[in-house]
Order: C-alpha cells, then structure tokens, then sequence
C-alpha cells in the first residue's frame, strides 16, 4: 500500500508540475498570478494524495469526508484541466510548427483561462449531474417469462461507493428510492461501498430497510475484493438480508411462476465460474444472472443465459473517458446484446473517487420482464 500511495503522489505531482507549467509559466503570466497559482495546485495536489489515503482506509473518513470530497473534486478538475491542455496544444500546434512564437504566446494567453474556466465549470456542472440518481424504467420481453411472472418488477442497485465521499445519508435515499417504486425483487451488483468494514460499514445499514417480496440478492464487484476484505463485506451484507450469491444460483416463485437467479464473483477476486453459477438450471426457466462486469457475459455465452445485469463502467463518469471503458467492457451502458446473452448493464447510483459526472446520469433501473 505504501509502494501504490508513493507512486500515486508522485505520478499526482508530475501531472501537477506540468498543468501548471503549461497553464500559468508558458503564457509568461506576471508572477504574482504564478505563485497564487502554484500555491492552489500544490494544495489541491495535497487533498488529492489525503482523498486516495481515505478513499483507501488509511485515513477514517468518519471525519475527514470533507477533504476526501475536496480532493475528489479536484481530481476531476485536474481531468478537464488535461482534456482542454490536450486539445490548446492542438489548437496552438500550427503556431508553433511555424514558428510564431508571439502569436502561439497570444492564443495560449487566451486558450490557459479558458481552459481553467472549461474545466471548473464542467466539475461544477458534474458535481449537479452525479448529485442525485433516478430512477429508469426498462422493459425486457422474452418467451421463458411465464405468466405468472408476467410484469415482475426487478430493482438494480449497483455502484455505490459510500463511505470516504458519501455517507448513509446517501444509501438511504436510494433505499428509499427503490422502495418507493415497489419493486417483486432487488438484486445488487456490487461495489457498495470503498473502505474497510469497520470504517463504513455503517453507511450501507439503510439496505436493511429494501423491500421485495421476492428478497434482495447480490453479487460482489471489484470494490469489495479492493478493500481487501471482500468475504468480511460479503458477510456484513448478508447481516444485512442480502442473499450473496458466490458462482450459485436458486429458483424463486411467485404464485407458482419459477425464474432461475445465479450469480458470478468478480474475476478480481475469486474466480468467476460459470459451470457452478448455472449448474443444474433447468432450461425451460428464464435465468437471470448477476455479474458486476459486462465481460463476464462472455463465459455464459451458449448455457441459456437470459438476461445479465450488471454495473462496473459506471456509464464512463467522466466524458470523455467513457471511450476508455468502451476499450474495456464490450458495454457501457443500457441494454446490448454480448454473443448470445442480453446485458443490461447500469450505469450506477454513486461515482467512484469524484462526486462528479458528466453527460453520464446515475440510475436505478427497474426491469420489467413481459411476455414475447
């Protein structure tokens, strides 16, 4: 951990150097407007490296969300800041090809603020967008839905990520969310919360409190087995009346209607493995599998897969590095099909690290499954 926090402050520090560099020294700005800026990004660099030490359980952030929030920002900030230096440099590039020195000094002492400017304001537009998740309505029609569970309503709750950022308060408005829509079944798709149990294991107790007639089942993502005691949040989860299934399935009914429910571990952790999740499904019932990745649709392809829900990509979070997850995940967000099995895949309640989003709205989605 202390090898990871040193090149993270280091690799936070070159990123720094050179903001700055490009933003405030290459313009030639007077230097009292260098030094102010150089002292708010040494500062902000500062919160960054405090926010990842929280984020990671080395700092409680029982009362320390303030500067976790703080550095998260930033962190965001410092990803626009790069965006608008890349696409200057681009603009400015023909100048200095040509040597233009005067008129490339011009353009950079007109594109640096407003780059600054671009880049604050679209944090602040994030921070809006990621504030509160909604719900969206989904439709899936297939043949293996039988009558009896014609209409089932089915609540996907994923992505999280309470506890150095965000608190119980926010759990519990999801919570209230999903119970406001009553829906026949929850499932969770992992990466609930970042930290260490007996830090912020008290943010989730609010899903305690979902209600389904047909239970509330979950899977772990990357962020439980990251913590570094994932079979610790898996138990507290089910404390909590969350069935976790680990490479399993079962069979709920409701009113003499049967769906087959499985559940995949996350390959950052224990192996995910497909034979046992879906051993012994009969293939006459829909299937739903739980998966926090999109991929992992990959290893059920062939086995009667009906619907796959999952989270992970987070929607991309932050235009545009959705184009990165897009390298990653073959889905990044909604209904698609991966081979021969449909993945809806949300885009999240929370944000991991910045509270901020950006042209990627959190969600609750609730699946409706209907009759072909």
């Amino acid at each position: 951990m202390s090898l990871f926090v040193a090149v993270v402050a280091v690799l936070l520090a070159l990123v720094t150097w050179a903001l700055h560099r490009r933003l405030f020294v290459t313009p030639q700005w007077p230097y009292a407007a260098q030094l102010a800026s150089a002292v708010v990004f040494v500062l902000g660099w500062l919160a960054m490296l405090a926010a990842f030490a929280i984020q990671g359980g080395i700092i409680d952030p029982a009362n320390t969300r303030w500067l976790a929030w703080l550095g998260m920002t930033w962190l965001a900030v410092v990803w626009y800041l790069i965006v608008g230096v890349l696409v200057l440099g681009l603009v400015v590039l023909p100048a200095r090809l040509a040597g233009r020195t005067k008129l490339r000094r011009t353009m950079l002492r007109i594109g640096a603020p407003t780059v600054v400017v671009a880049a604050l304001s679209t944090a602040a537009y994030g921070i809006t967008e990621a504030a509160e998740p909604t719900i969206t309505p989904v439709t899936i029609t297939n043949d293996l839905v039988p009558d009896k569970l014609d209409g089932l309503r089915i609540a996907l709750i994923t992505d999280l990520h309470v506890g150095p950022v965000r608190d119980v308060g926010f759990t519990r408005r999801v919570v209230d969310l999903v119970n406001s829509e009553h829906p026949d079944l929850v499932v969770i798709a992992g990466d609930i919360a970042d930290g260490k149990v007996a830090q912020v294991g008290e943010e989730i107790a609010p899903l305690e409190e979902l209600r389904a007639p047909l239970g509330v089942y979950g899977v772990e993502g990357n962020h439980e087995v990251i913590s570094g005691e994932p079979e610790a949040w898996l138990h507290h989860w089910e404390d909590l009346g969350i069935r976790v299934l680990r490479n399993e399935n079962l069979s709920i009914d409701r009113n003499g209607g049967q769906l087959t429910i499985a559940g995949l571990n996350d390959p950052s952790g224990s192996s995910p493995d497909v034979d046992d999740a879906l051993a012994g499904v009969d293939p006459d019932l829909f299937t739903l599998l739980l998966a926090h990745q999109p991929k992992l649709a990959e290893l059920a392809a062939g086995r009667g897969v009906n619907l796959q829900v999952s989270g992970h990509t987070h929607g991309g979070q932050l235009w545009p590095f959705d184009y990165l997850v897009r390298l990653q995940q073959p889905v990044l967000e909604g209904l698609a099909p991966v081979g021969d099995v449909p993945v809806y895949t949300s885009r999240g309640a929370g944000a991991w690290g910045p509270p901020v989003r950006v042209l990627a709205p959190p969600e609750v989605p609730v699946i409706t499954l209907r009759q072909r």
